[in-house]
């Protein structure tokens, strides 16, 4: 099942408020996969030029959580972002900001763009368990976590795009990272 634009859309009206917003965003606009979000590193967000760089993921073994290299080779690529999903991971890093400050020292520093509100490493599978309580708030049909990656083709598409030519190469992305 993917969802209609529609569905996207008012998903994520009702989720601008949790913590997880700009995760589920980005999954949806920009078709990562769920350990991919999770594993992404401020180190490799560069918002001002409007890109990510997907370098590592996390992986659950059992419950337990690694991080290792993307899932395939073409998994590691830069991706260019809109405008709408620059904003929202803006507007979570003042969040994270704002938890770090009040965790103080014990804020667990991971570097992760997405973490728990002490700064450990979000668990994929609790993610997972989050869009379901979201989306059954409100009446969705069922989705897996996955399918809202397929989605971003979806909407891209809907948009007027094809979603291939939305990721950058790496030439391309490195010349916009150039001041």
């Amino acid at each position: 099942m993917v969802w209609t634009p529609e569905h996207t859309g008012l998903f994520l009206d009702h989720v601008a408020e949790d913590r997880l917003y700009a995760l589920l965003h980005l999954i949806a606009f920009r078709g990562l996969r769920r350990g991919e979000a999770c594993g992404q590193r401020w180190t490799d967000t560069h918002l001002d030029a409007g890109l990510i760089t997907v370098a590592k993921q996390l992986v659950v073994n059992g419950w337990e959580v690694y991080e290792d290299d993307p899932k395939t080779d073409a998994g590691a690529r830069t991706i260019a972002l809109d405008s709408y999903t620059v904003r929202a991971l803006k507007r979570h890093r003042k969040r994270q900001d704002r938890d770090r400050a009040d965790w103080g020292s014990a804020w667990a520093e991971s570097g992760r763009v997405f973490t728990r509100e002490n700064g450990e490493l979000l668990h994929p599978a609790n993610v997972t368990g989050r869009l379901i309580e979201l989306y059954e708030e409100i009446g969705l049909p069922p989705v897996r976590l996955h399918d809202l990656r397929h989605g971003a083709a979806t909407l891209a598409h809907a948009a007027g795009a094809s979603f291939p030519e939305a990721d950058l190469t790496i030439a391309e992305a490195a010349a916009r990272l150039v001041p």
